[in-house]
């Protein structure tokens, strides 16, 4: 076998490190990309913040009720005008401060500056009832068994741990503390009781019956309180709403049953619930959705847009035919600062291209709400926009649109569609919508079934199968129609 050289051509795509750059910085969310700006800014001596608040400038924001303003180049018309291109080589005398200082991309109006940070601290359910714990006149033992207690609530402020499983768990901390002591029973009975009855009354409860029945105590002066105490004890057939069989077990009138169950919607039955959410996250806006002068318009936020320029000073150092280490290490840097300040440029325009493109498309959602939406897949967006689909992904994860019907991930705006009896489509999202608000209205003692539903709205020219309408209900967390159903 002989051995010879040929060359042979091919074609191959490969990721250049500013390329890399632009799509890691379009993926990033508001805080992220604050965070990946800090980075850059620590690690070049070249890049720094502008900290001046220059006077606000209109520039940045498209409007929904005009024909497109994207030019040829699939660049936005008034963002060319807002950011200062970077030219690749510059004479010596030139005013570096003038030229590469980074032009916020955002329409910067009175109305969004300096917003102040408002959120308050919540304490959770254990640190809530610890303190509470504290006060109380507890032993050292009890104090174990307490806190072994408050360990073993769930989020909704049930005991999820058995007696003799919180027994096991104090015993195991006197072990370690060397504390000689057998703990009884009846003692975790008594810390129990005693921790029920804290605020808010009826955690670490061990059944949903007797969660209730511990808040019943402060009604016992009430007139439906001792139905309320026989109802309870037939809590199962309670939850399912058989009323009908509540009243041959309790032996009440309708009148009583009816006093009595309105005493209980009056109580908590998760009473852990309200300290679940003491630590939300607070997603930020990167788009803004506006209606002015009665037409609708997106643009950045100004919030979230910092400005980034070449530091004047080492730009200055840098010297051309120096072919030092120093003067190589600022050449590198400013190489690297001015595709960093390119990046986020880009990054704006499209976050801003593809946000315009999804507002045209459902001005009807913000106009009447949810069903109002229209389906909409990436590749319609994708296609408009002259992007790719990966690349309207990576922009509509994590990025979130402050509208006049609150705040909304843009993702939220894709949905799949169904057809309509006239040949149209509808989007799943106002399909949800729309039974929803049937299901709002509709009577209580006669509940409309998946089948009804599912009749409504092939008369309103949707056709959906009984099943899709079953799906879309238990994804809005709403029971059956038997569930639902009230004799009262």
């Amino acid at each position: 076998m002989g051995l010879s050289l040929s060359l042979k051509v091919s074609n191959s795509l490969s990721l250049t490190p500013q390329l890399q750059q632009a799509i890691k910085l379009l993926q990033l969310s508001a805080l992220e990309l604050e965070q990946e700006i800090q980075h850059q800014i620590d690690s070049n001596p070249l890049l720094e913040k502008v900290d001046d608040h220059p006077q606000p400038e209109p520039t940045g924001f498209e409007t929904l009720n005009e024909p497109s303003e994207f030019d040829a180049e699939g660049q936005l018309k008034a963002l060319d005008s807002a950011t200062t291109d970077i030219p690749n080589e510059l004479s010596i005398d030139t005013q570096w401060d003038e030229i590469y200082t980074h032009q916020s991309t955002a329409l910067a109006t009175p109305e969004f500056e300096e917003r102040e940070d408002n959120r308050t601290y919540q304490a959770t359910l254990s640190e809530h009832l610890l303190a509470q714990i504290n006060l109380l006149h507890f032993s050292q033992i009890d104090q174990v068994i307490a806190y072994c207690i408050v360990d073993a609530l769930d989020e909704r402020g049930y005991l999820a741990s058995s007696l003799d499983e919180v027994i096991l768990a104090a015993q195991h901390l006197l072990d370690d503390a060397n504390i000689d002591y057998l703990i009884e029973l009846d003692e975790v009975a008594a810390v129990l009781k005693a921790i029920q009855r804290l605020d808010p009354t009826g955690v670490a409860a061990r059944s949903i019956a007797e969660c209730l029945l511990i808040q019943l105590e402060a009604y016992q002066a009430h007139p439906a309180y001792p139905a309320a105490c026989r109802l309870l004890h037939h809590c199962d057939t309670l939850l399912q709403h058989d009323l009908n069989r509540l009243l041959k077990l309790t032996q009440l009138t309708l009148d009583e049953l009816t006093e009595a169950r309105t005493l209980l919607k009056s109580l908590h039955p998760a009473p852990g619930e309200r300290f679940s959410t003491a630590e939300q996250d607070y997603q930020i806006p990167d788009v803004i959705l506006q209606k002015q002068q009665d037409r609708w318009q997106v643009f950045l936020n100004p919030d979230i847009m910092p400005k980034l320029r070449i530091n004047p000073y080492y730009a200055g150092m840098i010297k051309r035919a120096d072919a030092s280490v120093d003067n190589q290490y600022l050449k590198n840097n400013l190489l690297d600062a001015k595709n960093f300040i390119k990046s986020i440029d880009e990054r704006h325009k499209t976050l801003l291209k593809v946000a315009t493109c999804i507002a045209t498309h459902q001005r009807r959602f913000f106009e009447i709400g949810a069903e109002g939406m229209k389906p909409l897949i990436l590749k319609e967006v994708a296609d408009e926009v002259e992007l790719h689909e990966s690349t309207v992904s990576r922009v509509t994860t994590n990025k979130y649109m402050l509208t006049p019907r609150g705040l909304f991930e843009l993702k939220y705006f894709f949905s799949s569609h169904v057809s309509t009896a006239a040949g149209g489509e509808c989007s799943s999202t106002a399909i949800r919508a729309m039974i929803k608000k049937m299901i709002q209205q509709e009577n209580p003692k006669k509940p409309l079934s998946d089948n009804a539903l599912c009749t409504i709205l092939r008369q309103e020219g949707i056709d959906v199968a009984r099943r899709t309408i079953a799906k879309y209900r238990e994804s809005l967390n709403i029971p059956s129609s038997s569930e639902r159903k009230t004799i009262l």
